[in-house]
C-alpha cells in the first residue's frame, strides 16, 4: 500500500465503518447542515485573472523574479510560489475544470489553503493531470468575481493534484494480475468514471464514485478479474442501500457481461455519503439482484 498523496490512500482492505455520527468537536463555523450540497469532484483547476488590473500587476509582479529560459506556465508557477506575491494568488480566481467545462469557482476556507491551489498550476502540465476538489458548495458567484464568469462557488476543504501515471503506481496490484493488464484495467476504469455524464461530484451518486475511483483499489482488482474471464463492465450504478436510515449510504454496483455467452455478473460496494467525506461502509462483493 502506497500514499498516492498527502491523505489519499488506495487500499485494497479497508476497515468497514460502523454507521454512526461521529463525535466531531469542530467549532460551529466548519460545521455543515443535511441540507448543505457537498462536492467531492475530480478535473482540473486553472488560475484566471478576474480584470485587467491583476494581470497587469502580475506582469510587473514577474519582473522581480528570475524567469529566463522559463516556458509562460513555468513562469506563473514560480510568481505564485512567492511568498511576497501571496497577495496576487488571494485575488486570483480559481476556476474548476471538469471534462473541459467550467464548472465552479473555487473560494478555500482557510487562506493556508491557497498553497494548494498553487500546487496544482503544474509548471508542466499533462492532459493526464488531475486535481480533487472536496467542499460544500455555495451561492453563484457575482459577475466581478471572475471577470463576468458565472458559476457556484465551492468552499474548498481540500484539494489533491496528481497524475494518473502516480494513480496507478499508487494502487496495490494483486500478485496473480499481471502488470501490464491491471494497469491498462484501472487507467480505463478510472477514465470511464471522470467521463459519466454530468459527473460534476455533487450528487450522492457521483460523489460516493469518485471517492471509490481514489481510494479504493480493489474495484480495480475485479474489474481486472472479469476481463481475464471475457466479461465487460456494461454499467456502473448506484441505488439507496436497505441500509440506510439516519445515515445516506449507497450501493454502487458494478455489472459485467460476457461476451461470448451474455450472462450478467455483478459487484457491489456500500459507501456512506452522509458527510462531506464520504467512507467505506462494506468492502466489494457479488451483487444479486432481488
Amino acid at each position: 500500500m502506497s500514499d498516492l498523496i498527502p491523505g489519499v490512500t488506495l487500499s485494497n482492505d479497508e476497515t468497514e465503518q460502523e454507521t454512526r455520527p461521529a463525535d466531531c468537536g469542530c467549532d460551529a463555523t466548519r460545521l455543515s447542515s443535511n441540507a448543505s450540497q457537498f462536492v467531492f469532484a475530480l478535473g482540473r483547476i486553472e488560475p484566471r485573472f478576474p480584470t485587467v488590473g491583476i494581470e497587469k500587476e502580475l506582469m510587473q509582479a514577474t519582473n522581480r523574479v528570475d524567469t529566463t529560459g522559463l516556458t509562460d506556465r513555468e513562469s506563473l508557477h514560480a510568481v505564485l510560489s512567492e511568498k511576497q506575491n501571496r497577495y496576487l494568488t488571494r485575488r486570483m480566481c480559481w476556476v474548476f475544470s471538469i471534462e473541459g467545462l467550467e464548472t465552479y469557482i473555487l473560494a478555500p476556507r482557510d487562506t493556508a489553503d491557497y498553497d494548494l491551489l498553487i500546487e496544482s498550476v503544474r509548471p508542466s502540465p499533462r492532459p493526464t493531470d488531475v486535481d480533487i476538489i472536496i467542499g460544500v458548495q455555495g451561492p453563484m458567484a457575482p459577475p466581478e468575481t471572475c471577470n463576468g464568469l458565472l458559476l457556484p462557488i465551492v468552499v474548498m476543504d481540500q484539494v489533491y493534484s496528481f497524475d494518473i501515471d502516480s494513480l496507478l503506481k499508487s494502487i496495490p496490484r494483486p500478485d496473480t494480475i499481471a502488470a501490464d493488464r491491471f494497469d491498462a484495467t484501472a487507467e480505463e476504469v478510472f477514465t470511464r468514471i471522470m467521463q459519466l455524464a454530468d459527473n460534476a461530484g455533487a450528487t450522492d451518486e457521483h460523489r460516493a464514485l469518485n471517492y471509490l475511483a481514489v481510494r479504493y483499489s480493489a474495484i480495480y482488482a475485479t474489474a481486472t478479474e472479469a476481463f481475464g474471464r471475457n466479461e465487460a463492465l456494461t454499467s456502473v450504478d448506484v441505488r439507496p442501500s436497505r441500509l440506510s436510515g439516519a445515515r445516506n449510504i449507497v450501493d454502487v454496483i458494478f455489472t459485467f457481461t460476457n461476451r461470448t455467452t451474455g450472462v450478467e455478473s455483478g459487484w457491489f460496494v456500500r459507501v456512506d455519503v452522509t458527510e462531506e467525506f464520504p467512507f467505506l461502509v462494506t468492502k466489494i462483493s457479488p451483487h444479486y439482484q432481488r
